[in-house]
C-alpha cells in the first residue's frame, strides 16, 4: 500500500488553491475603479457654476448654454458656444451672416439637437424640461397664419394652447388675448384677416402670439428685419415692459436700432464661437462687428422657420 501514499501526494497539485489565487484578478475591484469616471464631482461642479450664474435674487438663468456643438445638414455651425440669459435682462444676439445666431436660438428651443454640450432651461436640463408654456418664440419674419385663411384674433389665441391644451377657451384666456393684442396695436384689427395685413402687422400679430402665453421667457429671431419704424418702437415698448416684470428677453439681431437703450448685453458670434460677451457695442452699429459681410436680410431672402409656438 506504500505504493499509493505517493500518488495521493499529487492532489495538492490539483487542489483548487492555486486557482483560487487568480481571483482577485477576476474580482469587481478592478471594475470599481471606473467609478471616479460616473462620479458627481463634474456635476457638482455644474451645480457651483449655475450657481455663479443665478440671477441676483437667486433664481436660476432662463437659459444656460455651455459648450455648445450643433450641425445642421452635416456641417457644423456652433463650435463651443456659451451663452446666459438671466430673468429681466435683455440679451442680444449679434453677428454676421452664417455666424450661428439663430442656430443658437433653435438650439434653445429644441429646434437643433446638440452634437455635445449641456443646456438648462430655468435650471432644469433640457432633457427633464416640460415647461414649454414658459417660452414665447417669435422666429423670422414669415406670414402669421403660414397661408391658413384666419382672423387676427384666431392666429394670437394658439399662442394660449400650452395654457389649456385641448380645453374651452375660458373668459381668462380671452381676456390675455385682449391684452396681447392691445400691447401691440392690433387690438382694432382683432377679427379681420391676417392675409390683409402689412408685413409689420404680421410682425405684431406674431409677437402678441408669443406674448398672450405670459413668457418668462421671450425669444425673438430677427424682431426687427422688414418692418416699418412704428413697429420697430411698439417692439421697443412691449421689451421694455417685458424686462420690468422679469422677462428674460434674447434676440437676434443684425443691428441694434432703436432696440439700443434696452440691451443689457450683447453677444457676439463669429464662425460658431463666441467672440464677444459683455455691453453692447457702443456707436458702431453691426457693421464694425467682426465678421460682418454688410448683408442684410429681406422678406424675400429669409429661411422660414418653425419654431416653438409656430
Amino acid at each position: 500500500m506504500s505504493p499509493v501514499l505517493p500518488e495521493r501526494t499529487t492532489a495538492p497539485d490539483s487542489s483548487p488553491a492555486p486557482e483560487a489565487t487568480t481571483a482577485p484578478d477576476s474580482s469587481p475591484a478592478p471594475e470599481a475603479t471606473t467609478a471616479p469616471e460616473a462620479a458627481t464631482a463634474p456635476d457638482a461642479t455644474t451645480t457651483a457654476d449655475a450657481a455663479a450664474d443665478a440671477a441676483p435674487g437667486g433664481q436660476p438663468p432662463a437659459v444656460r448654454l455651455r459648450e455648445a456643438v450643433a450641425s445642421v445638414g452635416g456641417r457644423p455651425v456652433l463650435r463651443g458656444v456659451d451663452l446666459t440669459v438671466r430673468p429681466g435682462e435683455v440679451v442680444a444676439l449679434l453677428g454676421a451672416n452664417g455666424s450661428g445666431k439663430s442656430t443658437t436660438v433653435k438650439a434653445v428651443i429644441g429646434g437643433v439637437p446638440l452634437d455635445r454640450g449641456h443646456l438648462e432651461l430655468f435650471g432644469t436640463p433640457y432633457r427633464s424640461f416640460r415647461d414649454w408654456r414658459r417660452i414665447g418664440y417669435v422666429p423670422q419674419r414669415t406670414t402669421a397664419a403660414g397661408g391658413v385663411p384666419a382672423t387676427v384674433r384666431e392666429v394670437v389665441s394658439t399662442g394660449r394652447l400650452p395654457q389649456h391644451r385641448l380645453l374651452p377657451f375660458r373668459r381668462r384666456d380671452r381676456a390675455a388675448v385682449d391684452r396681447a393684442l392691445a400691447a401691440v396695436g392690433m387690438l382694432d384689427r382683432a377679427e379681420d384677416g391676417v392675409a390683409g395685413l402689412s408685413g409689420g402687422q404680421h410682425q405684431r400679430v406674431l409677437i402678441a402670439r408669443a406674448l398672450v402665453g405670459e413668457p418668462d421667457l421671450l425669444i425673438m429671431d430677427e424682431p426687427m428685419a422688414g418692418v416699418d419704424v412704428a413697429s420697430q418702437q411698439v417692439l421697443a415698448d412691449i421689451l421694455g415692459r417685458e424686462a420690468e416684470r422679469g422677462c428674460a428677453v434674447l434676440l437676434v439681431l443684425h443691428e441694434l436700432g432703436p432696440l439700443e437703450p434696452l440691451i443689457d448685453r450683447a453677444v457676439v458670434l463669429r464662425d460658431g464661437c463666441v467672440a464677444h460677451d459683455g455691453p453692447p457695442p457702443q456707436g458702431v452699429g453691426q457693421h464694425a462687428l467682426p465678421g460682418h459681410d454688410h448683408v442684410h436680410p429681406h422678406a424675400d431672402d429669409h429661411t422660414h422657420t418653425r419654431g416653438l409656438l409656430a
